[in-house]
């Protein structure tokens, strides 16, 4: 990952959990959905005021790359980053650490529209995120 990282830190609960002991695979996504709130939430551009100034990020694509299983309890880093725009769409990508050791990368795609369906460009603070 390069440009500029945001990280967030998450306690795997015992709910996220599957009968094996391992991280269940959707929760990932709830993962980094939570890392992506609080990248935008640091920047100043919560999810609050990006929808006040009329701007949604419907999620068009997602991917999850699993290394390693994460457990209950586990201390999980997300680094988070705009990978880019392109037109209308931002990708955001993520990886997952316990410790050093990574265990899980994804991104998502967005594509910036207003409430009524209507697509946008994406605000100049977004794209300076990068």
């Amino acid at each position: 990952m390069g440009d500029r990282i945001f990280r967030h830190t998450v306690r795997v609960p015992y709910a996220h959990s599957d009968q094996m002991g391992f991280v269940y695979y959707a929760n990932y996504f709830v993962y980094f959905e939570m890392a992506r709130s609080e990248m935008l939430r640091e920047a100043g551009l919560p999810y609050t005021e990006l929808e006040k100034r009329g701007v949604m990020l419907p999620v068009v694509e997602a991917h999850c790359d699993y290394r390693k299983a994460a457990h209950y309890d586990d201390l999980l880093d997300i680094r988070t980053r705009i990978a880019g725009t392109e037109g209308p769409k931002l990708r955001i990508e993520y990886q997952i650490f316990r410790g050093e050791q990574p265990i899980v990368e994804g991104y998502t795609l967005h594509v910036c529209m207003s409430p009524a369906g209507k697509v946008l460009r994406p605000l100049p603070e977004l794209v300076s995120l990068r």
